[in-house]
């Protein structure tokens, strides 16, 4: 039926700064889910290959510390570049699997030079095709001395059967415009996805659910201090402050009325699978509906730079 789509979350841990061995669990979850028959996947903010938990940890803002520039050298090196082909076995399964994915991963982004690092939310059509990559605009906090600040170029939603589908990264959830720019756009069931916590999916899902009348997937992964791989460089200065759990998951969906459908899940880490039914949508916008009947265009408007931006404007 058109108005059900099966959904699931990937409540998991990467394979901590190892591409190779990301993109391999990815690709059997894909096949986990696809067994299920999930017509929707989502993984976790910068899961592939993972989030710089090192930052806060190892003396992160230290201007010229050896450990950080290395460290950094090696996210870089284990980062995805869209344009080589990295993400192609991953549209080959989304494709074979008839299954959307949005998938969290830092992008090398050949068109800023390949050097720097944003923290990337893609999506990948039903057909296999990349059909949006959006660059996080505001790292939060530490993660700007590793991120860069992205543009507006992916603020787009898609069509998914008959729901419009939309994500953010992390605190961009927190942002009101951007949240309006995606509902602005008829977006109905919006994907949050989060480097893993309950702190950061308990209030937040509910509220965006409540406010826009739609559904809310916040998807997190999971880190524990025994899930870094062994060869992490400089891993005993890592492991010397951090935490035992340095995310513990938190995934959770609530539905067009603001209540929880799934409530936040802690600890476990696997698959967690929910059919959505488009139906609801239509019965909560009929009180509200914050871009529709219950708007004044004509007293606020929101306007939008979706521009990809670059240092450099080639006319050969």
């Amino acid at each position: 039926m058109e108005n059900l789509l099966k959904v699931a979350m990937a409540q998991i841990a990467p394979v901590w700064l190892n591409k190779q061995a990301t993109l391999e669990k990815i690709e059997n979850t894909i096949q986990e889910a696809a067994k299920e028959k999930a017509e929707l996947i989502v993984f976790g903010e910068a899961f592939l290959p993972g989030y710089p938990f090192w930052l806060a940890h190892t003396e992160g803002a230290a201007w010229d510390l050896k450990v950080n520039k290395e460290l950094h050298a090696h996210y870089t090196r284990n980062s995805i570049q869209i344009e080589a082909g990295e993400l192609d076995a991953i549209c080959k399964l989304a494709h074979e699997n008839k299954m959307a994915i949005y998938l969290g991963m830092m992008e090398r982004a050949k068109d800023r030079g390949g050097h720097s690092l944003y923290c990337s939310l893609v999506y990948i059509n039903q057909n296999g095709e990349i059909k949006s990559v959006h660059r996080k605009l505001q790292p939060t906090y530490d993660e700007r001395l590793t991120w860069a600040p992205g543009d507006g170029n992916g603020l787009q939603v898609h069509p998914l059967k008959q729901f419009t589908v939309g994500g953010l990264n992390c605190w961009e959830n927190w942002m009101p415009l951007p949240r309006a720019a995606l509902y602005g756009q008829g977006e109905n069931l919006h994907v949050a996805v989060w480097p893993g916590g309950l702190h950061n999916t308990k209030d937040i899902t509910r509220f965006v659910a409540r406010e826009s009348r739609s559904f809310v997937i916040s998807v997190s992964s999971l880190m524990k201090a025994s899930d870094f791989p062994k060869d992490t460089p400089h891993l005993d200065k890592i492991l010397e402050k951090a935490p035992n759990i340095l995310a513990d998951g938190g995934s959770a969906i609530a539905g067009p009325d603001g209540e929880w459908i799934i409530e936040p899940i802690v600890g476990s880490e696997g698959l967690i699978y929910q059919t959505l039914d488009f139906n609801r949508v239509y019965e909560e916008r009929q009180n509200f509906d914050p871009v529709g009947h219950y708007s004044r265009p004509d007293v606020t408007k929101l306007h939008i730079n979706r521009e990809r931006q670059s240092t450099v404007d080639f006319k050969d």
